[in-house]
C-alpha cells in the first residue's frame, strides 16, 4: 500500500488515537521505512515523523541531517541539542493524549516492538501515552492488493506443480538405483525454480526422516544423506515471483518412498491434517458470520488437535505466521505460544496454517495459505489429503 498520510489519519480516527509517531535513529525501525516508503537507511542522529490525526504531518530533524525526510510531506522542523529535541517534540505533539508507535505492551507482539523503552519513557513524560501501532501496521503493510493475490496464485500453481515433479523424480532415482541427496534435489528445484521466473530468499527445505523433524532443516552438500526405500521425504517449500510487489506461497508436504507407510506414520499425518483442517474450518466460520477472529485462537483450535493426542510437547512452534512480500510479514500470526498474538485478522491479508508434530525418528508438518477477504476466507493452493506414495 502506497503512503498517504490522509488513508492513516482515516485509521488514527477510527481507533481513537491522536496520531501516529514514527521514530528512528540507526535504521532501528524497518517499519517506519516500509509504511512512510522511505528507503532504508541508518541515520546517525534521531528523526520523528509524526502524523496527527487531523492537521498537517510534522518532521522533527537534525540540523546535520537536515533533508532525512524532506521526501515526506508536512512542516519541518530542526534541533541541534538534546533538550531543543525534547521541547520541540513537546510542541509537535501538542494537547495529543494517546498516540500509536512501534511498541507491544510486554514485548507481547516482538515483530512489531521496535522503539527502544527510554524513547518510550521521554514521550510518557511529555504526558502522552502510547498504544501499540501493531494494528496499524497491519492495515498498512499487510494488506494485498487484487494484483497481488493473482500473483500469489500463479506463483501457488508453479510451486504445487515443481513439489509434485520433485517427487516424481525421487521416485525415479530410488527405483534406478541412482544416487540422490537431500541437497542434490533441492538444488534440483532451485534450478525449476529459475525456469519458472520464481524467486526465494532461501531454502527449499528438503528433509528426510529425523530431518524432517527439525522446523529449519537445511540440506548442504556435506550431509549426504540419500534418498531410499522405505524413507519419509518433506518438502517445505516457499518462493514467489520475480515481478515487484510480488508476495510469498509458502507449503509443506510430506510423503513416504513405497508403497505403505507405517502406522506410525499415518496416525502422525492424520492428526496434523486434521489439527489444520480444524483451524482453516475455525477462520472460515468466523469470517463467513463477520465474527473478529484473532491469530492466538486459531493456534488454540490447532493446538487442541495435537495436545488431545498427546503429542503436545512435539508441536513446538506457532500454527502460523503472516505472509507477504516478505515470507514472514508483519500481519497477524497464529501464535499463542512463542507470542501472545491478539492482533484481529483482517482483510486482504493471507497467512499460512502448518501445525506440525516432530518425533524423534521423523517429522509431519502440513502447509497451507489462507486468504481473508471481507466476507470468506479461502485456501489459495492444494490442500494434501492423504501421504503421498512415492513410486509406488
Amino acid at each position: 500500500m502506497s503512503f498517504s498520510p490522509e488513508k492513516i489519519q482515516s485509521k488514527l480516527q477510527a481507533k481513537g488515537l491522536d496520531g501516529w509517531l514514527f521514530y528512528d535513529f540507526w535504521g532501528r525501525d524497518p517499519i517506519a521505512y516500509s509504511v512512510l516508503g522511505l528507503e532504508p537507511s541508518s541515520p546517525k542522529r534521531r528523526w520523528y515523523y509524526y502524523i496527527p490525526a487531523k492537521g498537517t504531518p510534522q518532521k522533527l530533524v537534525h540540523k546535520i541531517e537536515a533533508g532525512k525526510l524532506d521526501r515526506l510531506p508536512g512542516e519541518k522542523q530542526a534541533y541541534a541539542s538534546w533538550t531543543a529535541l525534547r521541547e520541540t517534540l513537546g510542541r509537535i505533539l501538542g494537547n495529543a493524549k494517546l498516540i500509536a508507535m512501534q511498541y507491544s505492551p510486554e514485548n507481547a507482539i516482538p515483530y512489531v516492538s521496535m522503539v527502544d523503552a527510554g524513547t518510550i519513557e521521554m514521550i510518557r513524560s511529555l504526558g502522552v501515552e502510547v498504544a501499540s501501532s501493531a494494528d496499524l501496521v497491519q492495515t498498512f503493510e499487510a494488506c494485498w492488493t487484487g494484483e497481488q493475490l493473482a500473483m500469489h496464485r500463479e506463483a501457488g500453481e508453479k510451486i504445487d506443480a515443481i513439489i509434485a515433479a520433485s517427487f516424481e523424480r525421487i521416485g525415479e532415482h530410488v527405483k534406478a538405483g541412482k544416487k540422490l541427496t537431500e541437497h542434490d534435489q533441492q538444488q534440483w528445484m532451485l534450478e525449476q525454480f529459475k525456469a519458472q521466473g520464481l524467486f526465494t530468499a532461501d531454502g527449499p527445505d528438503v528433509a528426510l526422516n529425523e530431518h524432517a523433524s527439525d522446523p529449519h532443516f537445511e540440506p548442504s552438500p556435506e550431509n549426504k544423506r540419500e534418498f531410499r526405500q522405505g524413507d519419509w521425504v518433506l518438502h517445505d517449500v516457499w518462493g514467489k515471483l520475480t515481478q515487484p510487489g510480488s508476495v510469498y506461497y509458502d507449503v509443506t508436504w510430506v510423503a513416504f518412498i513405497g508403497a505403505e507407510p507405517s502406522e506410525k506414520h499415518q496416525e502422525i499425518f492424520g492428526l496434523v491434517r486434521d489439527a489444520r483442517d480444524a483451524a482453516i474450518e475455525f477462520v472460515q466460520k468466523a469470517i463467513a458470520k463477520q465474527e473478529p477472529v484473532c491469530g492466538y485462537q486459531v493456534d488454540d483450535v490447532a493446538r487442541a488437535v495435537i495436545d488431545k493426542a498427546g503429542y503436545g510437547e512435539y508441536f513446538f512452534h506457532r500454527t502460523g505466521h503472516s505472509i507477504g512480500e516478505e515470507i514472514h510479514s508483519t500481519g497477524a500470526n497464529m501464535d499463542n505460544l512463542e507470542s501472545h498474538d491478539d492482533r484481529r485478522i483482517i482483510p486482504n491479508t493471507c497467512f499460512s496454517i502448518e501445525p506440525g508434530i516432530y518425533l524423534p525418528e521423523f517429522g509431519v508438518r502440513s502447509e497451507v495459505n489462507v486468504f481473508v477477504s471481507e466476507e470468506s476466507a479461502e485456501v489459495t493452493g492444494k490442500i494434501q489429503k492423504e501421504i503421498i506414495r512415492i513410486g509406488a
